[in-house]
């Protein structure tokens, strides 16, 4: 679902919050949507450059002015991102591969930047089921 953008993730983490617990239904859900978000980014590095260049022209020269503009702290501004709502997740990982993100620290941020909202997710299907 995450590599495909499908609705729905939501769903499927506060299942996974309810099933496995705190502990191990954040870390099933940062591992997946990692994975996904991984995924998403090799496939738009592969075939994804005219749909991101097609769907928002703006916001992907804003986006590669701030990556140049960040390089040597391109790790904090990409944990920014993934912690604020200021682009959606769906654009960062389709576009960093375009703007030259590494993948290193693509990944990096998104397993930390994840983290909070996982916790919140699963925190609220733990307490539903309990």
């Amino acid at each position: 679902m995450q590599t495909f953008m499908i609705p729905g993730t939501i769903f499927m983490s506060l299942l996974v919050g309810a099933l496995f617990g705190q502990l191990r239904g954040v870390a099933l859900v940062v591992f997946a949507a990692s994975a996904g978000a991984s995924s998403c980014y090799f496939l738009s590095k592969l075939i994804g450059k005219p749909l991101v260049f097609v769907l928002w022209p703006d916001k992907l020269t804003f986006f590669q002015k701030q990556v140049a503009k960040r390089r040597e702290k391109l790790l904090n501004y990409m944990l920014f991102l993934r912690v604020t709502p200021t682009l959606p997740n769906t654009f960062i990982n389709l576009a960093s591969p375009i703007v030259d993100v590494p993948f290193h620290t693509f990944l990096l941020a998104t397993l930390i930047g994840l983290i909070p909202a996982a916790y919140v997710t699963v925190r609220v299907s733990f307490q539903v089921h309990i």
